[in-house]
């Protein structure tokens, strides 16, 4: 139903959001070539189950290999680009994809700064709310590190943490300094995905 009388848009949607490495991608340190992008065995399995949700599917991930001199920015693009045709060969499609460049003590200007969209800060997903439309309070961000849980908690989704990536070691040896927790802990994505669209969340 629309939202009001005459404007023709529909009611905020809920969406799911993603980390890249590690939760979407295999986790390989800095991805300074296109060809170390991966996706995780189910990864393209979850985001078609989004996708058939009715949710939106979008990916959140801190990018600060630029900042660091690692990788130049057009490369984020050029993986994003690699990425979606990944999940393409399999049916699976994302609504969007948000990244942060920045990093607050790395590098040179405008890279190095205290911006407000590096996770564990919700900028990334408070961003994605406003141009795509997205209802955070029925909303989850699943990711495999403590930032992405807290970004999460701060934007009002709930939150996911996949034991891919950094997610068991995070989980294992970390889990006693969190302030944040995760709603619920998944073996992986297609798990994460599934847990959340059986939660409804009010």
């Amino acid at each position: 139903s629309p939202a009001s009388e005459g404007t023709g848009r529909m009611s905020p949607r809920p969406a799911i959001f993603m980390d890249r490495d590690g939760t979407v991608c295999q986790e390989v340190g800095y991805v300074n070539h296109v060809g170390r992008c991966a996706l995780l065995p189910r990864s393209v399995a979850a985001v078609r189950r989004v996708n058939e949700s009715g949710r939106l599917a979008i990916v959140a991930t801190n990018q600060a290999g630029v900042a660091r001199g690692y990788f130049e920015e057009p490369l984020i693009g050029e993986v994003h680009e690699r990425m979606r045709a990944l999940l393409a060969e399999g049916g699976a499609r994302l609504d969007g994809i948000y990244y942060c460049a920045h990093h607050p003590t790395a590098g040179e200007p405008p890279y190095r700064a205290e911006c407000d969209c590096r996770k564990p800060k919700p900028g990334m997903l408070l961003r994605a709310a406003q141009e795509l439309d997205v209802d955070l309070g029925r909303s989850w961000m699943i990711g495999d590190s403590i930032r992405d849980i807290g970004a999460g908690r701060a934007a009002g989704t709930g939150t996911v943490m996949v034991m891919t990536g950094y997610g068991q070691g995070e989980r294992q040896y970390r889990s006693a300094g969190w302030s944040v927790r995760p709603d619920y802990f998944a073996e992986d994505l297609l798990d994460a995905v599934e847990w959340s669209l059986n939660q409804e969340k009010t």
